[in-house]
């Protein structure tokens, strides 16, 4: 594989990424126009209208301009990380973000790696011992993960452990790394038990695929240790799908905090958004919008990157761009 080939695929990717992200942006920016009330009044938020006012955000704004010449002056603004003022507290939008997404970052990361080190041995599990009682417990328990809701889950998770055994704290996000990792466990367990469900199905669906092909019968009959035919034959040879399915559930993990970090009252973007939202604080919702759409786009290039490292079977012109 050349160097040359790596580079145009990362090339035709990254062009049809700057192409994805023209398109979201244009419709996040129509957020303003597609939410209830005028722009002016939107922008306006709780502070009088008068006359004056009402100009003064028509001028700060470009309101006077076309909607296609507003758009390119807040494109413009957003590629310099500039998205204005937030509505409600009149600080900047970029630093509004900035003081949440680090916990938001953190209770995705924390929930994403619960799920590889819980749903992949229980996948491969389930797999090894097909139609036995072990394998049947697995998948009813992932059909019940993936069939919960975070939110509801959560609900029973902080009653159970919070409130009735008192081994985690109710609300709040901690401080060291000790107090944040017992304030995140339950919400990110939460936010993980779905991504069980679905990458424990996956997992057991490849590693199954795999240990019913020829060349594991052959290792076998070759005097082959058992285990290193799982590990070196039929677990290699499954990594395509889970590497895909790790890639969207990473990216599931990161935008899909919402509901979690409400239920906990955790300070990260998920509050961050339903608040902005419910207070029609515009310019923050369109940030993070813009935040979350890249974030899974790019996630979703680096797991095409991870094909070829994980399976020599697949070449760069093989990828769909």
């Amino acid at each position: 594989m050349s160097a040359r080939s790596i580079a145009f695929f990362i090339a035709k990717r990254l062009a049809a990424l700057v192409v994805l992200l023209i398109a979201i942006s244009f419709v996040v920016f129509s957020l303003l126009y597609l939410a209830p009330g005028s722009p002016e009044q939107i922008l306006l938020g709780a502070r009088v209208s008068t006359p004056a006012t009402i100009q003064a955000i028509r001028e700060q704004y470009h309101l006077n301009d076309s909607f296609f010449v507003q758009y390119l002056d807040w494109a413009r603004g957003a590629i310099q990380f500039d998205f204005g003022r937030s509505i409600r507290t009149n600080e900047p939008v970029v630093d509004v973000i900035r003081e949440r997404f680090v916990l938001t970052l953190q209770l995705g990361g924390f929930a994403f790696i619960l799920t590889m080190i819980i749903g992949v041995p229980l996948g491969i599990l389930a797999a090894v011992r097909r139609r036995s009682a072990a394998d049947r417990g697995v998948v009813a328990v992932s059909v019940l993960g993936v069939s919960a809701p975070a939110f509801a889950t959560g609900i029973l998770l902080l009653y159970v452990f919070a409130v009735e055994f008192g081994w985690f704290p109710v609300f709040g996000q901690g401080s060291g790394f000790g107090g944040r990792l017992q304030h995140l466990a339950l919400p990110a367990f939460a936010l993980a038990l779905t991504g069980i469900g679905l990458i424990v199905k996956i997992t057991r669906a490849a590693v199954v695929q795999s240990l019913e092909q020829d060349y594991v019968t052959f290792a076998l009959a070759r005097g082959i240790p058992r285990q290193r035919v799982l590990t070196h034959y039929a677990l290699r040879n499954s990594l395509l799908p889970i590497v895909t399915a790790a890639g969207l559930l990473l990216a599931y993990m990161l935008a899909g905090t919402v509901l979690v970090e409400v239920t906990f009252a955790l300070p990260g973007l998920g509050s961050l958004l339903v608040d902005s939202v419910t207070n029609l604080d515009i310019p923050v919702v369109q940030a993070i919008a813009m935040l979350i759409a890249t974030v899974v786009v790019l996630i979703n290039l680096i797991s095409d990157l991870i094909y070829v490292m994980v399976d020599p079977r697949v070449t760069f012109e093989k990828v769909k761009a």
